[in-house]
């Protein structure tokens, strides 16, 4: 069995004149932190992670988190190069918008999240209303980019998207206009598209914002060899190629060259 470590994520502040405690503390604030844990630790593919246990402690409200002890000393190694470099560009997305959601949070309810891990044992970060954790502007800019795989689902009540499984990034949901889903004539699901879609880019990494990413245009896409379909386009250029020496227009375009 791995060696197990662990991190807290200690939250100070008050629940209107009391000082915060779990009895105090809501529980959509937790399904927060639980869900931000998931992306700090594991940013990319959650299939095949560790366990992650949970406990929830007094002491302001302390949230305490065990699991494989390398994983806990990778992100002990993170906290240190936010807190030198107090930025979070290097980050991956999944794991700066964990952060940025956790400072957002620190404004909205004027909380510090004090982080430690196991590897130290005291502080290694602090995010509070006066610290500014976001990603640069700068460093995003629009881009295209074109995905290949299976439409796996489509719509939405709010938002109208399309969900695409492709074998590179796993299943990406793009933003599309309802009109564009109710102009459909035929069912979309389960058949294989290439998608044109925009979106943000990191210039730095060359990493893409899977949130950001909005339909520009589907286009039907099948990778498998038909030969009835090449063999009507060979008919088809046999027509324009009637009565043309294919010698001699062969040795006109290579001129003086001879192979």
């Amino acid at each position: 069995m791995d060696k197990i470590g662990g991190i807290e994520i200690r939250v100070v502040g008050k629940s209107g004149n009391l000082e915060l405690k779990p009895d105090n503390y809501d529980i959509r604030h937790i399904a927060s932190i639980l869900q931000n844990v998931e992306d700090l630790l594991f940013p990319n593919s959650k299939r095949d992670r560790p366990l992650i246990t949970y406990d929830i402690e007094e002491g302001s409200v302390r949230h305490i988190f065990k699991t494989s002890i390398q994983y806990i000393i990778g992100f002990s190694a993170i906290l240190g190069q936010i807190q030198d470099s107090n930025s979070i560009d290097f980050l991956d997305i999944k794991t700066a918008r964990a952060f940025e959601s956790i400072q957002e949070l620190s404004l909205q309810k004027n909380y510090e999240f004090q982080f430690s891990t196991s590897v130290k044992g005291n502080i290694e970060l602090s995010i509070n209303p006066k610290t500014k954790f976001y990603r640069s502007e700068n460093i995003w800019v629009d881009a295209e980019f074109y995905f290949y795989g299976v439409l796996t689902n489509a719509g939405g009540k709010s938002k109208a998207n399309i969900h695409l499984d492709t074998k590179e990034y796993g299943s990406l949901t793009i933003n599309t206009g309802k009109d564009f889903l109710e102009g459909q004539e035929e069912n979309l699901l389960y058949k294989k598209f290439g998608v044109r879609a925009s979106g943000k880019q990191n210039l730095d990494t060359g990493e893409f914002d899977t949130k950001s990413l909005t339909l520009l245009e589907l286009v039907n896409y099948n990778p498998r060899y038909d030969s009835e379909y090449l063999d009507s386009l060979i008919s088809r250029a046999k027509k324009s190629w009637k009565g043309v020496n294919t010698d001699e227009w062969l040795n006109n375009l290579r001129g003086d060259y001879e192979a």
